[in-house]
């Protein structure tokens, strides 16, 4: 029985179990068998093999030592946890009085304590192995005879001293980077030096270089670079316009946002003589002008990508290449990469082709001028668009019907005034024209792995896999929560989440809705082994349409001519593009967290003025320390603190995703609408603070 005891405690290691239960599973009848099963238990729990919390039995995968190395993740309220490396045991939580000297991120050492309670084990960091950041930005500031800086990151917990001898000429109120952190014990606080000064707080450059540098993003070309980049000639030679497709005479146009400089793509369609459509998807060469192991390759690899900020861009090119030489500006000409399909009326691609090209695009359209040229069926090019347009509604049409999943991710503009400060906030409206541009942009995409797939070479793939069963598990208990049917059958689901998404457009839960289906899912990466785009429902996935400002794009450019061409050395070793695409993948994430904070700042920025005005919001979060809300109007996400709750004393309730009134059971739930007022809008935490002024209904 001792056998078969700890065969099936080491078949099931995350679980824990009631002695009801085991005797069910392993089949014990008798008295006399479970009297021996009680017995066991007790013997392998004093030995340790298992351990007992309440009346449940679990394995004990605890390491022999009491101390485990991993990586820790602060949260605001005061609190954190530790990953370890062995992930069966699970988040190791970290109560404030215990973190000791570690920062977000670091990876610490940590003691367990000998008794356990709650879900989580339970430890004390004792020691900080290595800090994941040596530099914070924030304001400088004097508090009497000393000085501090409070960085600008919310996840870090601690003000940093600075004595009057390491302050490099800041001044209070300078924006900041201060390094050479020194913090000997918890009891005091972290004391460091400045390194350099960004300029003053409230200047729209100071607040771009300083999110720059706390994600560690380089805002400037070493000079190497741009020496490099001022060389590149700009002509193009007849020797090389003979190597190419020559569509200089072409119909072709470019469909970009208003303030767009940068232009990868452009599209052409004409008409055959057996009714099929010829589209054209012609992409910037930038792999003809950037060079492998150049100054400007290398810098381009560190950088991953381009980084879209309010009102400013940081490119992954200098802008000679980015925003002139390699940019599809009208009225010139242009070397290109171009996919070139035949499809049928009804959608099928009959064939498609791969050539270098060099075009003259003959227009540069916006979005909102092709929306209303569809909407109107007049302008320039009215023919060409409406043709486009009709195609890429049929392709969209069938992408979903396959698998497809339409996600929806609500987004916001501003408009600026001279000196880079928000004076309004409007929601990005997805409509025909940028849907046109998408659908084409993933054809070719698609197309261009399917093509190599085929020659089972090294490439660069952009995969998304399937996602985690509880996860959806959990995702669909919240949906249904709310009134909506979803089957978390992950085989399935891709329809599902089809479905759901069209359920809730347009109303008001379907920012939050759409946002916790895509936390829901894994991320997509680059990967050298092709596993397919659970998302997109394509077997084959790669991103070729933005060499301009994404390296991926520029890697695949290369790696697709060499494959073409016939060469037959490999290009990139399979351990080289493994090790290029846990690197860009990695650019990409840091990427996305810098352009968040900087809309999260100018949504603060522009809320300020608007201290205690009423806003309507959805709850987007539910925690025990209060109630996250997004205002439906800004999409500015805030807190309402547990303590600005009043009438009744709240408990969390994380099955229902509630805090529930413990007298008059009223609740708060993921969700809700509720109407809100706005009592603090901090910049420097970038954090607004919100009370309830009416619950407005339960979704």
């Amino acid at each position: 029985m001792k056998k078969n005891i700890k065969n099936f405690f080491k078949q099931n290691p995350d679980r824990s179990f009631k002695i009801k239960d085991i005797s069910k599973r392993l089949k014990i009848k008798s008295d006399l068998e479970y009297s021996e099963l009680k017995s066991i238990l007790f013997q392998l729990t004093t030995n340790s093999f298992l351990v007992k919390t309440g009346k449940r039995y679990k394995l004990n995968i605890l390491p022999e030592s009491n101390k485990i190395i991993g990586n820790f993740q602060f949260h605001k309220s005061g609190f954190g946890f530790v990953t370890p490396r062995n992930n069966q045991l699970g988040d190791i939580f970290i109560s404030g009085r215990n973190i000791g000297t570690a920062f977000n991120g670091d990876k610490v050492e940590v003691v367990l304590f000998a008794k356990q309670k709650g879900k989580n084990l339970e430890g004390q960091i004792v020691n900080v192995i290595r800090r994941k950041r040596k530099e914070f930005t924030g304001v400088l500031k004097k508090s009497k005879s000393f000085y501090f800086v409070t960085p600008d990151a919310a996840d870090v917990h601690r003000d940093i001293y600075v004595s009057k001898n390491k302050l490099n000429g800041a001044e209070s109120g300078d924006k900041v980077v201060v390094g050479e952190i020194s913090w000997e014990t918890g009891m005091l606080n972290p004391e460091g030096s400045i390194l350099e000064v960004l300029g003053e707080e409230s200047n729209p450059v100071t607040e771009i270089l300083s999110i720059a540098r706390e994600f560690n993003l380089r805002t400037n070309f070493p000079e190497n670079v741009s020496v490099e980049a001022e060389s590149i000639s700009p002509e193009i030679s007849e020797k090389e316009i003979k190597k190419r497709i020559d569509l200089r005479q072409k119909n072709i146009i470019t469909i970009d946002p208003v303030d767009a400089k940068d232009f990868d793509d452009a599209l052409s369609v004409e008409k055959n003589e057996t009714g099929n459509y010829l589209v054209g998807v012609h992409i910037a060469d930038v792999s003809y002008y950037v060079k492998e192991n150049s100054a400007i390759d290398t810098e381009a690899y560190n950088r991953g990508n381009s980084v879209y900020f309010v009102g400013k861009a940081i490119p992954m090119l200098p802008e000679k290449l980015s925003n002139e030489i390699c940019s599809l500006k009208p009225n010139v000409d242009r070397l290109t990469y171009s996919v070139f399909f035949e499809i049928t009326p009804i959608g099928r691609v009959v064939k498609h082709e791969i050539k270098k090209t060099i075009i003259n695009s003959k227009r540069r359209f916006t979005y909102e001028e092709v929306q209303e040229i569809i909407e109107k069926g007049n302008g320039e090019f009215s023919s060409e668009i409406a043709l486009l347009n009709k195609i890429a509604k049929i392709l969209r049409q069938k992408r979903v019907e396959e698998g497809s999943i339409e996600f929806f991710t609500p987004e916001v503009s501003f408009e600026l005034d001279e000196n880079g400060k928000p004076v309004s906030i409007l929601k990005k409206q997805v409509k025909e024209s940028n849907m046109l541009v998408e659908e084409f942009m993933l054809l070719a995409n698609k197309s261009i792995a399917k093509e190599i797939i085929k020659l089972d070479r090294p490439f660069i793939y952009r995969i998304h896999d399937y996602p985690d069963e509880e996860k959806i598990k959990e995702f669909s208990r919240f949906v249904r929560s709310l009134g909506y049917s979803f089957n978390p059958d992950t085989r399935k689901a891709s329809g599902q989440f089809h479905s759901l998404m069209e359920q809730v457009k347009g109303k008001e839960e379907e920012s939050i809705v759409n946002e916790l289906a895509i936390r829901s899912m894994a991320k997509a990466v680059y990967s050298p082994k092709n596993i397919g785009h659970y998302g997109l429902g394509f077997k084959f996935y790669t991103h070729f349409t933005s060499p301009i400002r994404r390296y991926s794009d520029l890697i695949v450019h290369r790696l697709l001519f060499k494959y073409k061409s016939n060469e037959k050395k490999p290009h990139y070793s399979l351990e080289e593009l493994d090790e290029i695409c846990e690197h860009i993948s990695a650019t990409e994430r840091n990427s996305v967290e810098a352009e968040r904070q900087s809309v999260k700042l100018k949504q603060v920025q522009y809320l300020r003025g608007k201290v205690g005005e009423e806003f309507h919001a959805v709850i987007s979060g539910v925690a025990s320390f209060g109630i996250f809300v997004e205002l439906t109007e800004f999409l500015a996400e805030g807190l309402i603190k547990m303590r600005d709750l009043e009438g009744d004393f709240y408990v969390f309730d994380e099955k229902k995703y509630s805090l529930i009134g413990r007298k008059t059971k009223k609740q708060f739930r993921l969700g809700d609408k509720i109407n809100v007022k706005l009592i603090r809008a901090d910049e420097d935490k970038m954090e607004l603070d919100f009370i309830v002024t009416e619950k407005t209904g339960e979704l």
